[in-house]
């Protein structure tokens, strides 16, 4: 079931992260986080000058209050509605990169590379925090985003 985080102006320009904490915070008391059961999505309800050409991602106070989010939350890409292409845009809010209207996305190499290593660090050890010693879930995640881990590098994070 999908869950929505609804965002408006207030929340970004205020770094407020109680609308993210209602949805979430319910959600890992009901133990639903650990098998990436629920499926978050970003609703982001701002007012925009029509001529300006960025896209939300490139908008400062979106990426600085998604920043703030990771710091809390660095397990969430694990629960985002993958379907739906959050993943892709989760990770343009962290991620240095440039839109193309044909290609799409493009990531800067070395800043997705930097993300994901510290993805798989951050949540690896969260997973095994919780007694999670699967990591299918993580890799395919690494998958999605262009990246084929190799199982020895969870045997390296004991």
């Amino acid at each position: 079931m999908a869950h929505t985080i609804t965002l408006d102006e207030s929340h970004l320009q205020t770094l407020d992260l109680t609308p993210a904490m209602a949805v979430i915070e319910p959600l890992i008391a009901a133990g639903k986080v650990l098998h990436g059961e629920p499926a978050l999505r970003f609703e982001i309800d701002i007012s925009r000058d029509p001529t300006d050409p960025r896209e939300l991602s490139e908008l400062p106070e979106v990426r600085l209050w998604f920043i703030r989010l990771d710091t809390v939350y660095p397990w969430l890409p694990l629960v985002l509605d993958w379907e739906a292409g959050e993943l892709g845009r989760y990770a343009a809010m962290l991620v240095p990169h440039q839109f193309s209207p044909t290609e799409g996305i493009r990531y800067n190499p070395e800043g997705l590379e930097i993300f994901m290593m510290a993805k798989i660090f951050a949540i690896a050890a969260w997973q095994k925090s919780q007694g999670m010693t699967n990591y299918t879930r993580l890799k395919f995640m690494t998958q999605m985003l262009g990246y084929e881990i190799d199982d020895g590098l969870f045997d390296l994070l004991v």
